[in-house]
């Protein structure tokens, strides 16, 4: 562990399932908190989805097989809990609660332990499923999202679980520097209704509801989205009047000086700005406008995306995994492969 690691020191326990829980911690292990992955016999069940599935969630831990259920588990838990800072686990409310991992039930071992719990609905919210796409179902974000004619659509990647992984992550760490203990309650329903922050006040306050545009276009920004260009397809986002005069001077455009003259005939701004950026490529038009300080990019895959930015790849063991996207000056993370399963059994004892 590095010496200048801003989490050295704190021990953290996770009984994690999968991505929300695990990613957390993830993120406190790379700041060098000691994080000690409690596993049921058999392993955690993303073990089963691949080694590089595992490995990216789980790097910079160590693993102990504890039964949870039996009373020699109880036990182990206890002496775990009563020499760690926290506890985050991801589950249903009524398995934290029949495994004993909440605050009332592990106070007796260690009255400072922040117990979190990463649910779909609340602690008190009760059992339903509450996989990451059934979050956005039922949050609204997948209704907002697609194009105005099409199907509702699902980003490609799970943004409840990791969104709520880190927001864990802060609820855990606000309370540790409290000074209390305590039980913290975080929910992949709340923090997605969360995020949706102006789009929700602007619905509770004006009656606004959410629209969807062609290209994924934002609701008060023109141009801000998706183009078609001659080869590829171009992210453009125009804030102010000062980012709409340079591209307009760069793209030959005259006249909607205003964001309000833009927003109020979108159409007009969106059919010239369209015929312009057919004239060159997505990547010809990058190089033209961020020069300029305009917001543009191509559109990458995310291989393309990688190798375009090969510092954020790092390595740990066997895997190449992209870094942690927390910088801190005068402090560079380890990155640690994945524990195998149970291979810190004996639980080795706080390093602090």
């Amino acid at each position: 562990m590095s010496a200048g690691a801003p989490l050295a020191g704190i021990r953290i326990l996770e009984v994690g399932v999968m991505l929300a829980g695990p990613y957390a911690t993830m993120m406190l292990a790379d700041l060098g908190a000691e994080v000690i992955k409690i596993e049921p016999p058999g392993g955690e069940i993303s073990r089963q989805v691949s080694d590089s599935y595992f490995a990216s969630l789980n790097r910079n831990k160590q693993s102990v097989v504890i039964d949870l259920r039996s009373d020699a588990g109880r036990q182990k838990l206890g002496e775990l809990v009563a020499d760690s800072h926290a506890l985050l686990v991801n589950m249903k409310p009524s398995a934290i609660r029949r495994l004993g991992l909440t605050y009332d039930s592990l106070k007796e071992f260690n009255e400072r332990i922040v117990c979190v719990a990463m649910t779909g609905f609340g602690l008190d919210g009760g059992d339903d499923p509450a996989f990451d796409y059934v979050i956005q179902a039922a949050t609204g974000v997948a209704a907002m999202t697609g194009d105005p004619d099409g199907p509702p659509t699902l980003p490609g990647y799970s943004s409840a679980d990791n969104s709520t992984g880190l927001t864990a992550a802060l609820g855990l760490l606000a309370q540790i520097v409290s000074g209390r203990g305590g039980q913290v309650d975080v929910s992949l329903q709340d923090v997605m209704l969360s995020q949706l922050n102006y789009r929700a006040a602007a619905y509770l306050n004006d009656g606004a509801e959410p629209k969807r545009h062609p290209f994924g276009a934002h609701s008060y920004y023109v141009p801000a989205q998706l183009f078609s260009t001659a080869e590829g397809f171009l992210a453009l986002f125009i804030t102010h009047d000062g980012f709409w005069a340079s591209f307009a001077r760069e793209a030959g455009i005259e006249g909607f000086a205003t964001m309000a003259e833009r927003a109020s005939r979108r159409d007009e701004v969106l059919a010239l700005v369209s015929a312009a950026l057919a004239g060159d490529t997505a990547v010809g038009w990058q190089n033209r406008l961020q020069p300029l300080g305009i917001p543009a990019a191509a559109v990458r895959t995310l291989p393309e995306a990688l190798e375009a930015m090969p510092e954020v790849v790092v390595t740990a063991g066997d895997f190449r995994l992209v870094r942690s996207p927390i910088r801190i000056a005068g402090y560079t993370p380890e990155y640690r492969p994945a524990p195998t399963l149970d291979e810190h059994a004996d639980a080795p004892a706080h390093s602090s």
